[in-house]
C-alpha cells in the first residue's frame, strides 16, 4: 500500500478508512454523514488558481493554456501510456478530431506518466510541442501509479480547466462516440450536479489477495461489496464532481485500479453513479455501424480498426433510423457474444 495527498500541495501518507456511512436522496442531495458533507463544502470552496505558477512540481507538461475557451462544454481527458504514440495519433486523427458538438466546444487531452527512458521522454516532449495536446504529470507509468495518476489528472482539470462543464475520462484504446455522448449530456438539466456518468459495476467484491499489485485491504474497504463504481473505460463527471473526489482522495490511500479508486472517492463525497447501458464497459462491441452510432463508447480498439471504423461513421450520408438502430444493437451483441465464445474456444485448444 503507498497513500499520497495532493489537496494541500503536499504528498503525505495517512491512514487508509471506508468505514463510511452515507445518506442519499435524489437530486437535491440529503447527506447526514459529517465526513461527507465535510467533503462536498472544502470541494465548493476548493480554489487553485492560485498554485498555476507551481504546477511544474507534479507536471514535467503543463500546458497550461489547454483550456483558453470559457465555453468549453466538455473535456476528454485520455490516459496513455508514453511509448503509445502511434496510438495517440489514431485518436487524434478520428473521434478526438473534432471541437464542436451541436455548436458546443470540446476538448481532448492526452495524460501521460513518466516514462522510464530518456528517449522516450525526448520523444514525448517533441511530440507535445509538435499537438500541444498533452499533459503529463510525475508519477510512473505502471499499474501501481493508477490512483496517483486519476489524482494528478484531476488536480490538473482543477487547475487548469474549471470552465469545463463535464470532464470524460477514458483511454486510448477506447473509441468515443463525441456526438451521442455530447447531444445526451446537452439534453440534461442546464446545471447538473453529483453527475457520475458511465456503466456501473454493482456488486463488485474487494480483491484482498496479499500478493496482488492491485489489492483493496480490508482496513480500506471492510464491506463485503465495494461501492458502484463506473468502468473505467469511460466515465462523465460533473465539474463539481471533480472537485469532490480530487479532496475525497485525500483519505483513499491504497495502489487500486483507476475506476475503482475514483468510485471509492465518489463514495467518500456522498456522490452516487449513474448507469448507462450506452457505455460498454469492458466488452470490445463488433464493429455495426447503427450500434456504434448509438453507443458512447467501445474498448479494444487499435490504430488500424479506429481509422477504418472513424472512415465508415464519418461518411455525410450516414444516419440510422430508430429500427436500424434497433436492429444494429441486436447484431452487435450477438457478434460480440460470437467473437468471445470463438475466443475462448480458441483458449482451449491451444491449451
Amino acid at each position: 500500500m503507498f497513500g499520497f495527498s495532493l489537496v494541500s500541495g503536499e504528498l503525505t501518507p495517512k491512514s487508509p478508512n471506508c468505514s463510511l456511512s452515507i445518506t442519499t436522496m435524489p437530486t437535491p442531495g440529503v447527506y447526514t454523514d459529517g465526513t461527507v458533507l465535510d467533503v462536498r463544502e472544502r470541494a465548493r470552496k476548493l480554489d487553485l488558481s492560485g498554485t498555476r505558477g507551481n504546477e511544474s512540481q507534479y507536471y514535467p507538461i503543463t500546458n497550461p493554456n489547454a483550456c483558453l475557451n470559457s465555453d468549453l462544454f466538455l473535456l476528454t481527458i485520455v490516459f496513455s501510456s508514453p511509448s503509445n504514440h502511434t496510438q495517440r495519433n489514431a485518436v487524434r486523427a478520428t473521434w478526438a478530431n473534432q471541437t464542436r458538438v451541436q455548436s458546443f466546444a470540446v476538448r481532448t487531452l492526452f495524460f501521460l506518466g513518466l516514462s522510464p527512458s530518456t528517449a522516450t521522454q525526448e520523444t514525448v516532449m517533441t511530440e507535445s510541442g509538435r499537438h500541444g495536446d498533452m499533459v503529463q504529470g510525475y508519477v510512473n507509468d505502471s499499474p501501481h501509479g493508477q490512483a496517483e495518476r486519476e489524482v494528478l489528472a484531476l488536480r490538473w482539470v482543477v487547475a487548469f480547466c474549471p470552465v469545463a462543464r463535464f470532464v470524460l475520462i477514458t483511454e486510448d484504446s477506447v473509441f468515443v462516440n463525441l456526438p451521442a455522448l455530447g447531444g445526451y449530456l446537452l439534453g440534461l438539466r442546464r446545471h447538473p450536479e453529483d453527475l457520475y456518468l458511465g456503466r456501473v459495476m454493482h456488486k463488485d467484491t474487494p480483491d484482498r489477495d496479499p500478493s496482488s499489485i492491485l489489492t483493496v485491504y480490508i482496513l480500506l474497504c471492510p464491506n463485503r461489496y465495494l461501492p458502484d463504481y463506473c468502468a473505467r473505460t469511460a466515465s462523465v463527471l460533473s465539474q463539481d464532481v471533480v472537485r469532490k473526489v480530487y479532496v475525497a482522495s485525500a483519505g483513499v490511500r491504497a495502489a487500486l485500479p483507476a475506476d475503482v479508486f475514483v468510485g471509492l472517492c465518489a463514495w467518500k463525497a456522498g456522490v452516487v453513479p449513474t448507469h448507462s447501458a450506452r457505455f460498454s464497459g469492458e466488452k470490445h462491441i463488433h464493429y455495426n455501424d447503427c450500434c456504434y452510432r448509438y453507443l458512447f463508447n467501445t474498448p479494444g480498439m487499435g490504430s488500424e480498426e479506429l481509422g477504418t471504423v472513424w472512415a465508415d461513421l464519418g461518411q455525410e450520408d450516414g444516419g440510422c433510423s430508430l429500427l436500424e438502430t434497433y436492429y444494429g444493437l441486436v447484431a452487435c451483441k450477438a457478434l460480440t457474444y460470437l467473437d468471445k465464445l470463438s475466443f475462448f474456444n480458441s483458449k482451449g485448444q491451444e491449451d
